[in-house]
């Protein structure tokens, strides 16, 4: 690449070529051209960014939402648009959040569903501590707008969490960070707006990664529990 970079995005676009976006206090951006095996640079984001998320819409739009500026959370988001090769500000989001999930729903509205907020430092003792907040907020983006609004609030607040698209169009969000680490489960239905409790993971677990199946069933693989890095693996059905 032709920068160094951290907690970065990736994004497959209908090109065919990757969108790599942001890093660590970095707001520069290059496509990678599998056909040439190169990466050249595009427009730089609006902010730097890292720990956001990317959603890709259908027209190749894609939706940078979210992170870490090096000194502060963002609620900023932006929009990258493949044919000028530039980003574009958008509505923020309705609070600032790192380490959430961005899942495109089938009306074609984006989940943004919980993470993490820094609430402030301790004030005891010489060396105050930055003291992080889990939510359990969830709003959605709506691309003709171009607003957030909240939607219902999940079940369990978590970070560092899955979110998977279900082929029957609910989203399965799974795991996470809440200090310590969680086994429950939850699924947000788009036609109603809300969450609910469904059947929990056997190992807690945040960092790890759920892949939609072709059978319907996600797989749900490694990540960690508490410092303890994890092997196995799970399916939801």
């Amino acid at each position: 690449m032709s920068v160094t970079r951290q907690s970065h995005t990736a994004t497959l676009l209908p090109t065919g070529k990757a969108l790599i976006v942001g890093g660590v206090m970095g707001a520069s951006a290059e496509l990678y051209d599998p056909s040439a095996g190169t990466f050249t640079a595009t427009g730089n984001m609006t902010v730097a960014r890292w720990r956001h998320t990317a959603t890709l819409f259908p027209s190749g739009t894609v939706l940078i939402a979210g992170g870490d500026d090096g000194s502060n959370y963002l609620a900023s988001a932006e929009l990258y648009d493949p044919v000028a090769g530039t980003f574009s500000v958008t509505g923020s989001m309705t609070m600032p959040r790192q380490h959430h999930t961005a899942t495109l729903l089938g009306n074609s509205t984006v989940l943004i569903a919980d993470g993490e907020n820094d609430a402030g430092y301790t004030t005891g003792g010489e060396d105050p501590t930055e003291v992080i907040e889990a939510l359990a907020s969830a709003e959605l983006y709506a691309p003709e707008t171009g607003a957030c609004t909240a939607t219902s609030n999940m079940t369990v607040a978590r970070f560092f969490h899955t979110a998977t698209l279900l082929l029957n169009g609910n989203v399965l969000i799974a795991g996470g960070d809440q200090a310590p680490s969680v086994a429950s489960a939850e699924l947000y239905d788009p036609s109603s707006g809300s969450f609910s409790t469904t059947g929990s993971m056997i190992v807690a677990r945040l960092g790890h990664t759920a892949t939609l199946l072709s059978s319907g069933k996600v797989l749900i693989v490694g990540g960690m529990n508490g410092f303890t890095t994890l092997p196995s693996a799970e399916l939801y059905q």
